[in-house]
């Protein structure tokens, strides 16, 4: 069972002085803040929290392209790939905990920054865009949580179809 604070803006509203001169803000009185507890209780365990199984991990490890460079962690998408059967288990068990507890491991959110040359002269810093190279297991877990908010916001219908150009190409016969 964990515990987390739900912070909920407060709405202003100007108040004059008596002489018109000063205005300060003070909290307006919504009666729909007064409802909502400060703490809500998630029992994660029993929460619509998909479970990251060993084959979708699997699949994604043998998406990857070999030919990309690896991140600050020294893993190359070479050695993952190769070794998809093998890393499958271990990583879901990962990801799995992570998507639980809200946690991402350290390694995950660094990233090695490299300038990449657009056009110009190459001596103005203004030529160069950053590339950030990341950890390949972390964008691997990304593309997994992408696809669980993909597939909520197709079987809840969140997504209208005037707003179609916000998600994947979808041929419709």
């Amino acid at each position: 069972m964990v515990k987390t604070m739900v912070k909920q803006a407060v709405p202003l509203q100007p108040v004059e002085d008596d002489g018109g001169a000063d205005i300060h803000l003070q909290p307006m009185e919504d009666p729909m803040l007064e409802q909502s507890p400060e703490l809500e209780d998630h029992d994660y365990r029993n929460s619509a929290f998909p479970f990251v199984d060993t084959e979708i991990v699997r699949d994604k490890l043998y998406q990857l392209n070999v030919h990309k460079s690896m991140g600050p962690d020294g893993i190359h998408p070479r050695v993952l790939k190769e070794l998809a059967d093998v890393t499958a288990g271990p990583l879901s068990i990962i990801y799995q905990r992570s998507w639980e507890s809200g946690e991402v491991p350290a390694d995950w959110k660094l990233a090695n920054v490299i300038p990449i040359y657009k056009k110009g002269m190459r001596e103005d810093p203004g030529n160069y865009r950053p590339v950030s190279l990341t950890s390949v297991p972390g964008k691997i877990m990304e593309k997994i949580i992408l696809g669980a908010i993909e597939r909520h916001l197709k079987d809840n219908a969140i997504i209208r179809h005037s707003q179609h150009g916000f998600t994947k190409r979808i041929i419709e016969l």
